[in-house]
C-alpha cells in the first residue's frame, strides 16, 4: 500500500486512462477520468463498497496514460478494454447480438437475416433493425420472400427451379430480368421495411382474393393469418413520433449497487423492440453507464439520433459515437425517456433478488473456494473429465469457469491417442496437450485445475505440470458410493476436504463437475451418433487425411469396412493401424 500511496503523489490533475493490476501484474480493470489524480485517490482514501471494494482488495499496482482531452481518454479506455479484456470490465460488457434484415440488390435481389458482431463488415448493405424478436424478423423475411419474386437459393442453378414455376422467383439464374420490374419490387420492399405496412397488406389482399376466386380457401386462410400477424406487429410498434428518423432512447435506474439500463429501438417512427441490461457498478454510475453505451455501439448499428437521460454527458458520447446524441426535457421524447426509465426500474426490482442469489452462487462461491484453498487469486478454473469410448478408445473434455461462471468459448474436446487406455495415462495426455499448447501460444493459464477423481488423477496431472515447470494448483473431486460429489482433495497436501452439502461452494463445485461430465459425454455421444465412416476414422491414430480419403473411397460405409480382412486393409494402411481399426470396429459394433 505504501508503494501505491507514493505513486498517487505523482499523479497529475489531467485527463487520461488508468489500468489497475493484481499482484501478478495482470490488468484487472481499465477506467477513464477527467482528473486522474482525483479519481485514483478516491479508490484508496475514500470509503468504497460493493464491487468497488472487491476490486480495490485485488489491486497491487496501477498505471496510467495521460491524454489531451476527456474524449481521448474515453477512446483509449475502450481500446485498452478490447485489448486486455480485464476481469472487472467484463461485468460491463454487452454480449448480445441482435438480428437485422439485410437487403441486397446485386448480384440478385435477396433478403436475409444477419447478425453482425462487427458492423464495419456490413459495407454498403442495407440493414433494417435491430430486431430483438428474432422470430418476428424471420417471419417478415419469409413473408416478403413469398409475396415478392426475390432470389431464394444460395447458388446459381443451370435450370429453372421450383421457385420460378410457383411464381416466387424471376429465374435470375437463367433469365435476364427487366430492370424496371426490379426497381418497382425494390421500392415496395424498402418502403415496407421503412414503415409503410400498407404496401404489403395490399399485396396480401390481392393474393387472398386470387386464391379465394380459385376456391383455394386453405391458401387464402394461410395468407389471412400472415396479414393479421403483420397488423399486430405493426400496431404494437406504433409510437407518437412520425418523423421517420431512426433513433435509440436510453435511460437507466440505479439502486443497491446495480444499474438497470434500457435502450428503446425506434425505426421509422415505430418502436421495434428494446435492449435491457443489469450490471453492478464498479466505479461511478454515470461513467460506468457511459462506458457501457460506448462499448454497446461498437457491436451494434448506430442510429441517426440517440436520446439519453440528462445525467449523462451527451456531448462526450456524441464525440465518441460520431452521431447526434442529445437529451430532452419536455414533449414526446421526454415521455419516451421516462417510459424507458420506468421499464429499467421494473426490470431491476423484478430481478434484484435473483441477481443477489446468482452472485452468491457464482462470484461468492468462487471467493469461498479461494479462501478454503488459501489461493491469492481464483479468476479461472479448468476442469477435466475422461470418458471411455466403445471400450477401447477414450475422449476427454475441458470446461472453463471464469469468476464463477462458465466461459463456453474456452471449452475444449480431446481425442485420446495413448495406447495405455486408463484414467492415469489419459489424464497425463490431456494435461500435457492442453498446457504445452498454452505455453507455446502464450494463452491464459488457470489458477486452479479440477480433475474428476481422486489421488491417482491428481498425481497424473501434477507429474505433467512439473515436467512443464508450471506451478498450478490441482484438486480432485471425489464421489461417494451413491455417485454424488462429497469430497474435495487438495493436490498440495492430499488433504480430504469434506463439503457441506448445503453450502454455496458445494453446489458450485457440483455444477462444475456436472458441466464437464455433460460436455464430455455429449462429445462421446456425438461421435457415436454420427456412426459415419468419416467419424469412425477420425478416432484412429495413424489415419490422416490421405488414408482416410482412400478408405472412404474403397469401402464407403462402416459395415463394408467392418467386413474387410486384415490383408485388404493392409493395402491402404500399415498393419498396426489396420489391427487398431478392426479392434475399434469390433467394439463400435458391440456398443451400438
Amino acid at each position: 500500500m505504501d508503494k501505491i500511496k507514493n505513486k498517487l503523489k505523482l499523479v497529475p490533475h489531467l485527463p487520461g486512462s488508468y489500468q489497475m493490476k493484481n499482484e501478478n501484474g495482470i490488468i484487472i480493470y481499465v477506467g477513464k477520468a477527467k482528473d486522474l489524480k482525483n479519481r485514483l485517490t478516491s479508490y484508496f482514501t475514500g470509503r468504497v463498497t460493493g464491487k468497488t471494494a472487491v476490486l480495490v482488495s485485488e489491486i497491487a499496482d496501477f498505471e496510467y496514460i495521460v491524454t489531451t482531452s476527456e474524449v481521448e481518454a474515453f477512446v483509449l479506455e475502450l481500446n485498452l478494454i478490447k485489448l486486455h479484456d480485464p476481469k472487472y470490465n467484463i461485468l460491463l460488457k454487452d454480449d448480445k447480438s441482435y438480428p437485422y434484415i439485410e437487403y441486397l440488390r446485386k448480384p440478385f435481389p435477396t433478403l436475409k437475416i444477419v447478425r453482425y458482431h462487427n458492423l464495419k463488415k456490413k459495407d454498403n448493405k442495407l440493414l433494417f433493425g435491430p430486431y430483438p424478436n428474432a422470430y418476428a424478423a424471420r417471419k417478415i423475411v419469409n413473408l416478403l420472400n413469398r409475396v415478392y419474386p426475390l432470389k431464394k437459393c444460395d447458388n446459381l442453378k443451370k435450370d429453372l427451379c421450383l421457385y420460378y414455376h410457383i411464381d416466387e422467383c424471376l429465374g435470375y439464374c437463367v433469365k435476364k430480368v427487366d430492370n424496371e420490374k426490379l426497381n418497382q419490387m425494390e421500392q415496395e420492399i424498402l418502403s415496407f421495411l421503412r414503415g409503410n405496412d400498407n404496401i404489403l397488406k395490399n399485396k396480401l389482399r390481392e393474393r387472398i382474393e386470387f386464391y379465394s376466386s380459385k376456391l383455394n380457401y386453405e391458401k387464402a386462410l394461410e395468407l389471412k393469418k400472415d396479414m393479421d400477424y403483420i397488423t399486430v406487429i405493426m400496431d404494437k410498434q406504433k409510437v407518437e413520433l412520425h418523423d421517420f428518423i431512426n433513433r435509440d432512447i436510453i435511460a437507466y435506474y440505479f439502486d443497491k449497487g446495480f444499474v438497470s439500463l434500457q435502450i428503446f429501438f425506434l425505426r421509422n417512427g415505430k418502436l421495434i423492440g428494446h435492449h435491457s441490461e443489469i450490471f453492478p457498478i464498479i466505479t461511478d454510475v454515470k461513467e460506468d453507464v457511459e462506458t457501457y453505451i460506448a462499448s454497446y455501439y461498437q457491436k451494434h448499428e448506430i442510429p441517426k439520433e440517440i436520446i439519453v437521460t440528462k445525467t449523462l454527458d451527451y456531448e462526450l458520447l456524441s464525440n465518441i459515437l460520431n452521431c447526434k446524441v442529445l437529451t430532452s426535457l419536455k414533449g414526446i421524447k421526454k415521455k419516451l425517456l421516462d417510459m424507458a426509465k420506468t421499464n429499467a426500474k421494473i426490470a431491476l426490482e423484478n430481478k434484484f433478488e435473483s441477481l443477489i442469489l446468482d452472485e452468491k452462487r457464482t462470484i461468492g462461491a468462487n471467493e469461498e473456494l479461494k479462501k478454503i484453498l488459501n489461493l491469492k487469486t481464483l479468476d479461472r478454473i479448468d476442469a477435466f473429465d475422461n470418458s471411455n469410448l466403445f471400450g477401447s478408445f477414450s475422449v476427454s473434455g475441458m470446461v472453463v469457469f471464469k469468476n464463477g461462471k462458465p466461459a463456453k468459448n474456452e471449452y475444449r474436446k480431446y481425442k485420446i491417442s495413448s495406447e495405455k487406455n486408463d484414467d492415469y495415462h489419459t489424464m497425463q495426455e490431456v494435461i500435457y496437450r492442453r498446457y504445452y499448447k498454452a505455453l507455446l501460444n502464450k494463452t491464459e493459464l488457470p489458477d486452479l485445475i479440477i480433475v474428476d477423481g481422486g489421488i491417482n488423477q491428481i498425481n497424473a496431472a501434477l507429474e505433467v505440470l512439473n515436467s512443464l515447470k508450471l506451478n498450478i494448483r490441482v484438486c480432485g473431486l471425489r464421489k461417494n458410493d451413491k455417485h454424488r460429489t462429497n469430497e474435495l482433495i487438495d493436490g498440495n497436501t492430499l488433504e480430504v476436504i469434506h463439503l457441506d452439502a448445503t453450502s454455496n461452494v458445494f453446489h458450485y463445485l457440483t455444477r462444475i463437475q456436472d458441466e464437464v461430465h455433460r460436455f464430455t459425454i455429449t462429445y462421446h455421444k456425438t461421435i457415436r451418433s454420427k456412426g459415419s465412416i468419416a467419424s469412425v476414422l477420425d478416432n484412429i491414430e495413424g489415419i490422416g487425411k490421405v488414408r482416410k480419403k482412400e478408405l472412404i473411397k474403397k469401402y464407403g460405409s462402416v459395415a463394408k469396412m467392418k467386413n474387410a480382412t486384415l490383408e485388404e486393409l493392409e493395402t491402404i494402411i500399415p498393419t498396426n493401424v489396420a489391427i487398431s481399426l478392426l479392434n475399434y470396429l469390433k467394439n463400435f459394433q458391440k456398443d451400438s
